[in-house]
């Protein structure tokens, strides 16, 4: 498998807007950042986790305000993985595969949640 350029990928970590090479998310610094306090808070709780395709997934059921910042943030990863797929030539999915073990999996603080290939919800 051909290796992911990983300074695009590093954008799905950030807080606010992100700009990373040629790379911009275009969600409103504000916004992104409310967005990442929720999720920040769901992961802590057990509510949200890191899946192995490199989107936010829910471990167990959240509230509405929750699963809007969790699709805000997966839609800037979205972003960011065409255009990590597009300057390596390879797919989205592999560029979130390789952003999830390359940059998520390693930042995951002890007690998160991840989901991996199999499917299974892990505790770090």
């Amino acid at each position: 498998m051909k290796k992911i350029t990983l300074s695009l990928m590093s954008a799905v970590l950030a807080a606010s807007v992100v700009v990373t090479g040629t790379v911009a998310l275009t969600t409103p610094a504000l916004a992104q950042s409310a967005a990442r306090q929720k999720v920040d808070a769901a992961k802590a709780a057990g509510i949200v986790g890191e899946q192995s395709d490199g989107y936010l997934g829910f471990v167990k059921p959240g509230d509405a305000a929750t699963k809007a910042a969790v699709d805000e943030i997966n839609t800037g990863r979205a972003g960011v993985y065409a255009q990590a797929a597009s300057q390596n030539g390879v797919s989205p999915a592999a560029a979130g595969a390789s952003a999830f073990n390359n940059v998520i999996l390693p930042k995951l603080k002890a007690g998160e949640f991840y989901k991996d290939t199999s499917g299974s919800w892990k505790q770090k």
